[in-house]
């Protein structure tokens, strides 16, 4: 039977948070960023295990108690980029056996505030899809171009635009292919490695509130969205 797998890459060192520690440890609400994020996909059955890939310097995971996620794999053999260490991840799971025909969710550790119902959703959505797709919203607001001093160089049209947001959900074998054989120059994240190799990933609508943190106001954000979750799940 094809499993679902979910892979989050966490070796970054998040630079633009200005901080020395690395945002996944950052802590919202009494527990690092990640952890929340990982309460998350654990609230998903059908993902039957959830990786993540450290880098092999990490000294801070080991400070924190993880015993409550019993589907949990820790791999120590992430990279100097997102794409190396996904791949990375991969290519140890295919040397431990996992089928290249099972579904990889790959998530950003730092989207803590992804709904378990979404990724269900995707799920639901991709299972039977050829190729598989990502989690995304359409562009809302309009777009600005910018010039080398930062004026307005010209208005992009939205039409048609949607923001990419994660799960991306591939299956590994060629999403592992993909991002043996494309370089990483042009690639942002793995849908792109799948179109560059010729494949249309499906789009399956996200929410707004899937935000990624990446900016010190961005951790505040993600606050008040679990702690509302929180208090009103069913809202």
């Amino acid at each position: 039977m094809t499993a679902c797998i979910a892979l989050l890459p966490a070796a970054g060192s998040g630079s633009r948070m200005g901080v020395a520690q690395p945002k996944q440890y950052l802590p919202l609400l009494g527990q690092p960023l990640i952890w929340h994020t990982l309460t998350a996909l654990h609230a998903v059955p059908r993902l039957q295990r959830i990786v993540v890939v450290l880098s092999a310097d990490d000294d801070d995971w080991d400070q924190f108690d993880w015993s409550g996620f019993t589907r949990l794999t820790v791999l120590r053999c992430g990279g100097d980029t997102r794409a190396r260490s996904v791949r990375n991840g991969l290519n140890a799971l295919a040397a431990a056996g996992q089928n290249p025909q099972d579904w990889v969710l790959v998530h950003d550790a730092a989207r803590p505030c992804i709904a378990p119902e979404l990724v269900d959703q995707l799920i639901d959505t991709l299972f039977d899809d050829a190729v598989g797709g990502i989690l995304a919203v359409p562009v809302a607001d309009t777009l600005k171009q910018a010039s080398a001093d930062q004026h307005i160089a010209a208005t992009r049209p939205r039409d048609g635009l949607w923001q990419a947001q994660t799960p991306q959900m591939f299956r590994v074998g060629p999403l592992t292919g993909a991002l043996d054989h494309v370089s990483e120059a042009h690639i942002t994240d793995e849908a792109s490695a799948m179109e560059q190799q010729g494949h249309a990933p499906r789009l399956v609508h996200g929410s707004p509130w899937n935000l990624k943190v990446t900016y010190p106001q961005d951790l505040q954000l993600a606050s008040l969205i679990l702690q509302q979750r929180k208090e009103a799940p069913h809202g």
